[in-house]
């Protein structure tokens, strides 16, 4: 009987282990690999993030960073280029549908040349939105109606406050979507004697959305391909409902959260917090001066670890 007894409470204890952490098939039952869609919409519901005290912040520097989707490591991030792809988006799209879905943008700042975000203004009105991404970019074909214009990837009905994609020419202006500005700040917790990054805002920037002309500073040249500025935190709800397409293996399925919370992307600093308010390019005036002081910042950040220790 006390066998039988055992057999049984191993039963139970089996069946309670299974109900509380559900085993998940690899396909579904059709036989298809499953998205995990519904499970992916539950967990962006409760993203986790280290609570960190302003006491505990004893230093703490931000960076600007350019993330160039013509890097291999970044391919993931612009592809695939099909609007229509049943299973994957790329970040610029997945960034679309969430300001379709009411997610917040910012405008840049009035300042040419000043690349850094500001959200103690309020958000950029709806309204305004589908006219940034306008892909006619001569003035002379689009008809300007925000609610019905194909050369807008997002029309606005201001009677229903809905907006809606228009797939029709999203090709034609993701062909000029090739980067993103990131503004992170790297800090040093002295409760948990480490170095921690955190991105706090992303902008995609758009190559047809200035006019260059020979000796334009670089600065200039960024600004004007800057679209807007979102919140990251904002938009971490959404990367984390959405798969990142794979390169080399399909089975290591990531979503666009952890893409950036991993740094599985590669990306280049074009300035970090200064007394003198100034990006790299303002100062440094030929590529090897620029490289020589990314690499000094880099290694200001890497080493900044070991100098705190002390704290």
């Amino acid at each position: 009987m006390k066998k039988v007894g055992l057999i049984i409470f191993a039963l139970l204890g089996m069946n309670s282990i299974q109900a509380q952490y559900q085993v998940n098939s690899f396909f579904d039952n059709m036989g298809i690999v499953r998205l995990e869609t519904q499970e992916l919409s539950e967990a962006a519901d409760t993203l986790v993030s280290i609570f960190h005290r302003a006491d505990d912040v004893v230093w703490s520097r931000v960076v600007y960073r350019i993330v160039d989707m013509r890097f291999k490591q970044n391919y993931q991030l612009y592809n695939p280029v099909s609007p229509e792809d049943p299973q994957y988006k790329s970040l610029f799209l997945v960034m679309l549908n969430a300001i379709k879905d009411g997610m917040n943008v910012y405008e840049k700042s009035s300042d040419v040349g000043d690349i850094k975000p500001y959200f103690n203004l309020p958000p950029m009105p709806r309204e305004m939105i589908p006219t940034i991404l306008n892909t006619d970019r001569t003035g002379e074909l689009s008809d300007g109606n925000i609610a019905t214009s194909e050369y807008m990837l997002l029309n606005y009905d201001s009677t229903t406050q809905e907006m809606r994609f228009n797939n029709y020419s999203y090709k034609g202006f993701v062909r000029n979507q090739l980067k993103y500005v990131i503004q992170e700040i790297v800090f040093f917790d002295k409760h948990y004697s480490r170095l921690y990054s955190k991105i706090l805002a992303i902008a995609p920037m758009h190559a047809d959305n200035t006019t260059y002309y020979d000796g334009m500073p670089v600065m200039e040249a960024l600004y004007g391909q800057i679209l807007f500025w979102v919140p990251f935190d904002a938009f971490r709800p959404y990367m984390a409902k959405q798969y990142v397409m794979q390169s080399d293996n399909d089975a290591k399925r990531v979503t666009f959260d952890e893409f950036f919370l991993k740094k599985l992307y590669t990306s280049y600093i074009v300035g970090s917090s200064n007394v003198y308010d100034r990006m790299i390019p303002d100062y440094a005036t030929t590529p090897e001066a620029i490289a020589e002081e990314q690499e000094r910042i880099e290694w200001e950040l890497l080493s900044a670890e070991q100098d705190l220790w002390e704290y």
